[in-house]
């Protein structure tokens, strides 16, 4: 692919505002903005968040060089001044985020920055874009992983993805929630998440018979030899064929058929009588992988109805997301500093989802005694919650709707990342980062992951934030 400067992937807008920002001499006034969603994915109960890793990295390497400066000029609407800034142009802001791999809902601030505002506006592009693309196919992901019920789940989806950048970080995202590899060979070298992957059913078409592409693909790989069996005809060719390579090949080697592969059909009656005639021949430990268009809802069904299934390959349904194609995350000013003080700032909408909070805020989880996550509540980034006192939480829309919690435990989500333009956060690896993924995961109650009709978790505001919302809306709505 070679080296990219992605420095102007941005909205045009985000130039012409900070042309102005400059011209007008605000360009260093202090600014908070929040990154977040309105809605979750296929009406679920949580949704995943991922990216961060390659948003620090985009805001490290942020410069303009000879190329994109000419291109701006050409355009003949910049001044020579904001061109000169941008030639020098090094980063200054603040940033907090939550850890990649939380379980994240909606409302709260995922991705906090607080600095110059030009600084601010010009990486609000690439934040979201890289923000929503990997939070939508984490969330897709966790889903179909839990969906599989511990069965491991195979990402596929490489040629079915919208581009190779979307191959590439749809299967780091991925894996993140959980799959077990990828079919993608890049991500093995670029990040070690495993490929995996066998056979097509041209290589098995290549042969004059399908026992002669068996027997050669099993003599090539004989400690891992996985036949694609459905080509002309699972039950009376592909796992008969399977068999009498097991005992004519890899038997007299002292290897065993390592599994089988099942790309379409009717899955579950052919995994059913695939597994019949597994056993029957004394291969048990064979193991059945099927893909063919899964989802989490497809996965779902084949083992409620009984599917003899030990994996799943799923490809495009996961690394499109096809079924919600867009996550939906918006970058929202919250707060901008006058005369050294941050003053709140709220976008007023009919459509109360599209009304904002404002302020420059916390977001702390709420864990019970069985530290399973109770509540998110987001409060003022200077207020400090009493544990060791009582926590009134209450529904912000509907406040009479409300209870009182004892005995809890809180954690900070969001992190500093960057300080004064400076990174200070230690960047996990992929396994850390799929390490914590799994543990947050855990702390969800069953209701909260279920795929249909979730219960809906708890968001609430602290009450000086709800009473800050409350006293903007009063004085904008005169």
């Amino acid at each position: 692919m070679g080296e990219r400067n992605l420095s102007l992937l941005m909205d045009f807008y985000e130039l012409t505002m900070a042309n102005g920002y400059f011209k007008d001499k605000k360009h260093n006034q202090i600014a908070v903005f929040d990154v977040f969603f309105r809605s979750i994915p296929d009406d679920g109960g949580y949704a995943i968040f991922a990216g961060l890793e390659q948003v620090v990295e985009y805001i490290k390497n942020l410069k303009f060089e000879e190329g994109e400066l000419a291109y701006l000029r050409s355009k003949k609407i910049f001044d020579e001044d904001f061109l000169a800034y941008l030639k020098d142009f090094s980063f200054h802001c603040d940033v907090y985020a939550m850890k990649e791999g939380t379980p994240i809902f909606p409302h709260e601030p995922v991705f906090v920055v607080k600095g110059p505002i030009l600084e601010c506006q010009l990486i609000e592009t690439m934040v979201l874009l890289t923000i929503n693309h990997q939070s939508l196919i984490a969330t897709k992901a966790a889903r179909i992983v839990f969906a599989a019920q511990g069965r491991g789940v195979l990402e596929f989806g490489a040629r079915r993805a919208h581009g190779y950048d979307a191959s590439i970080f749809g299967a780091r995202a991925a894996y993140i929630s959980g799959v077990v590899g990828s079919s993608n060979t890049y991500v093995d070298y670029a990040y070690q998440i495993p490929a995996l992957g066998t056979m097509a059913h041209s290589y098995v078409q290549s042969y004059d018979s399908e026992y002669e592409a068996f027997r050669a693909y099993a003599l090539t790989y004989p400690n891992n030899a996985v036949l694609l069996v459905d080509t002309y005809n699972t039950l009376k060719q592909g796992i008969p064929n399977a068999i009498k390579i097991q005992k004519e090949v890899l038997e007299p080697m002292g290897y065993e058929l390592k599994g089988i592969r099942l790309d379409s059909g009717d899955l579950t009656y052919l995994t059913k009588e695939a597994r019949k005639m597994l056993d029957a021949a004394g291969l048990k430990n064979t193991k059945i992988t099927v893909s063919n268009s899964l989802d989490e809802y497809l996965i779902k069904e084949l083992i409620h109805q009984g599917a003899q299934i030990d994996s799943f390959g799923v490809g495009e349904r996961l690394v499109t997301a096809r079924s919600e194609a867009v996550f939906g995350g918006v970058f929202k000013l919250s707060a901008i500093e006058v005369n050294g003080k941050l003053v709140p700032k709220i976008k007023i909408s009919d459509n109360v989802q599209k009304t904002t909070i404002p302020g420059f805020k916390q977001v702390y989880r709420f864990y019970d005694e069985q530290c399973m996550a109770e509540a998110d509540v987001m409060t003022l980034f200077e207020e400090t919650i009493d544990t060791t006192k009582p926590y009134h939480l209450f529904d912000p829309n509907f406040p009479w709707k409300s209870k009182d919690i004892e005995k809890y435990t809180i954690r900070a989500l969001l992190v500093p990342i960057f300080e004064k333009g400076q990174l200070v956060y230690q960047l996990p690896s992929l396994l850390e980062i799929r390490t914590y993924a799994k543990e947050q995961h855990s702390k969800l109650w069953p209701e909260v992951l279920r795929l249909e009709k979730p219960h809906e978790y708890y968001v609430d505001l602290s009450q000086d934030l709800w009473d800050l919302k409350q006293s903007l809306i009063k004085q904008y709505k005169k």
